[in-house]
């Protein structure tokens, strides 16, 4: 159901009944490598290429949730996902190995919670028993498009991020279709398109910070909810400049979130001790923070009710090159636990 201007509610309440979580050498070293299920040791993982690595990871987090669900492929009627690849390849070609009908999504890394919108708003209203719904990234792939190969030892500034290299994947099922307790999908909140005028593509997470911050507000304003109301808040890697820039604009907005309440994936993710400039980000840093970390700690009773507004930077190489400023986009999925089905 529609409700405000750009929020869906969700009566059935839609589950993620299982999820498939993996990850890179730098995140097995990081904050969160318990909640992974499978890490790989190099880049590579066995493959010739980082773009095949990049298929590797998500064709893994597929089969990894499909086998801790027990379901069968044929039995999933929509695969939903995204990379920041040149026309989404890693994911497109995964979709070829899994062979099930696929819905390939660009939102960049915002598209984590786009999917899981989608993957809600199909099962809630009776469009399919089981969807897969997924994003990811490769550090070596993504900054070889949009940077430079790292080979070449380019130097970042402080307020650059470092791509995450890992795959989320939750099987999304109607409420009812398995007995037993599991995080229930409430409501989503679809962003707008943001662009504040910044050119920066070093500084991700100042430009998407607007956009986080609009889906917020919007999600609030439709709902009639407040930052009392949810348990944690989190934004899908704003880092640490983003974030501060966010905690301000919400300042100024009289939404008052407790700092402590407010967290960040790209902040997440990573020891404080890694090199990775201002956090962590990339397609993948949202969905392996949310359907490892985040979920985990809900199923043991940390929290039971978050909001995750997933940010992503809709620039493009050419964009950048074209002197372009960086148009920026969040979505937001609310979800509760401790109903049983």
């Amino acid at each position: 159901m529609l409700k405000g201007k750009q929020t869906w509610t969700f009566a059935n309440k839609p589950v993620i009944l299982e999820t498939g979580v993996t990850g890179g050498p730098f995140e097995a070293n990081g904050e969160i490598a318990g909640d992974f299920d499978i890490l790989y040791s190099d880049l590579w993982m066995e493959q010739d290429s980082y773009e095949k690595a990049h298929r590797h990871l998500m064709e893994k987090a597929v089969e990894l949730a499909l086998e801790k669900g027990k379901i069968d492929k044929e039995k999933v009627q929509f695969f939903l996902a995204g990379d920041l690849i040149n026309q989404i390849t890693p994911t497109s070609f995964a979709a070829r190995t899994n062979g099930i009908p696929y819905f390939g999504l660009f939102g960049a890394c915002s598209t984590s919670m786009e999917g899981l919108a989608l993957s809600a708003f199909i099962t809630n209203y009776g469009g399919a028993n089981y969807v897969l719904t997924g994003a990811s990234s490769h550090n070596a792939a993504v900054e070889k498009q949009f940077r430079y190969p790292t080979e070449y030892g380019g130097q970042k500034p402080p307020t650059a991020q470092w791509t995450i290299t890992g795959a989320g994947v939750a099987l999304v099922a109607p409420n009812g279709s398995k007995q037993g307790v599991f995080p229930h999908i409430v409501s989503a909140t679809i962003g707008k398109v943001i662009d504040m005028g910044l050119k920066d593509p070093f500084n991700m997470g100042g430009a998407m910070a607007p956009a986080a911050v609009d889906t917020i507000l919007a999600h609030f304003n439709d709902t009639g909810l407040t930052p009392d109301d949810y348990d944690l808040i989190i934004t899908g890697d704003l880092g640490q400049i983003g974030r501060e820039t966010a905690m301000d604009l919400l300042k100024q907005k009289d939404c008052k979130i407790n700092q402590e309440k407010f967290k960040d994936c790209g902040l997440m993710i990573f020891k404080k001790d890694q090199p990775v400039m201002a956090g962590g980000s990339g397609a993948g840093c949202s969905a392996v923070v949310l359907y490892g970390h985040i979920l985990n700690e809900m199923i043991q009773g940390k929290y039971k009710k978050i909001l995750l507004v997933a940010t992503g930077a809709l620039l493009s190489p050419l964009s950048v090159q074209q002197k372009n400023s960086i148009p920026c986009i969040a979505h937001a999925v609310a979800i509760e636990y401790g109903m049983k089905s």
